[in-house]
């Protein structure tokens, strides 16, 4: 399993990127080998807050839909709109190109609960 050094993540197998637009995120490898063949993601609305934690939006696979869960409390600020037709994004660059969504965080001390590289990869 890839684990990007640079990112932080959620036990959850979310990870997020701190940018000058806000928080990118996306699901881990971990997540997107663990779903298999991803063949839809239901896009979060732009303009919505979530809170930590909370349904951010549902990626369907071969296998079953599942929850992807908000890394950080904020606004959802940007969608990955190339998903919807390309869902498969999620498995072949989820660090990359499969990015989800960017959000305005609401909290930046949210940023202190999530887990370092280091510590994702032992919770795996």
């Amino acid at each position: 399993m890839k684990v990007a050094h640079e990112l932080l993540y959620t036990p959850t197998h979310e990870w997020i990127k701190q940018e000058d637009e806000g928080i990118v995120c996306g699901i881990t490898d971990h997540a997107q080998s663990e779903l298999s063949d991803i063949v839809f993601v239901e896009l979060p609305e732009r303009g919505k807050t979530v809170a930590k934690g909370a349904t951010l939006c549902v990626v369907e696979s071969v296998k079953a839909a599942s929850d992807i869960y908000a890394p950080i409390s904020g606004t959802i600020i940007k969608v990955n709109d190339a998903l919807s037709s390309a869902p498969e994004t999620l498995n072949s660059d989820p660090y990359g190109e499969g990015w989800i969504c960017v959000i305005e965080p609401s909290d930046k001390g949210e940023l202190k609960d999530l887990l370092s590289a280091e510590q994702y990869k032992a919770k795996l």
